[in-house]
């Protein structure tokens, strides 16, 4: 059977996704953002704080970029770090930058929906996940994750 161009293409990448698919599936969890945009500045090393539960470290760092950068990552990633460190009205501040930045940005939406949960605002965390129904109708991490949370905390009351 002689190959066409086209199906070894085909072939190629089938082989390039079998091998790197065990990568993906084991690679450790980070905080979400969905970094889209080319203008992103490098937030390496605040995600490496966030990963180590150093919220005070990756405030200070994100402050420090806010100073020189506006963009909806490090204000998410600011608000992601306040609410984690305990800080809920300076997180809602910079989540709500992060949305005026990016209204379809879908990690500020789960986490600011995860921040009425964890304030007992369920109606306001329910509009988040309405947002994020419309931003990703087939599912995405962001929704089902905010869903776990409202789910996991409607149940309980």
């Amino acid at each position: 059977m002689m190959k066409t161009p086209r199906s070894f293409a085909v072939s190629l990448a089938l082989i390039a996704s079998i091998s790197f698919a065990p990568n993906l599936l084991s690679a450790p969890a980070y905080a979400v953002d969905n970094m889209t945009s080319a203008d992103a500045p490098d937030l390496s090393g605040p995600r490496e704080k966030i990963k180590a539960k150093n919220y005070a470290g990756a405030i200070a760092d994100l402050k420090k970029i806010a100073d020189t950068n506006q963009h909806a990552d490090v204000y998410n990633l600011l608000g992601y770090s306040l609410r984690k460190n305990g800080e809920f009205k300076s997180a809602l501040t910079y989540y709500t930058k992060a949305l005026e930045f990016d209204p379809n940005h879908k990690a500020a939406r789960e986490y600011l929906g995860e921040l009425y949960v964890e304030t007992g605002n369920l109606e306001k965390a329910k509009e988040q996940l309405a947002a994020l129904v419309k931003l990703c109708p087939g599912g995405c991490e962001e929704r089902e994750d905010l869903q776990k949370a409202i789910g996991g905390k409607t149940s309980s009351n």
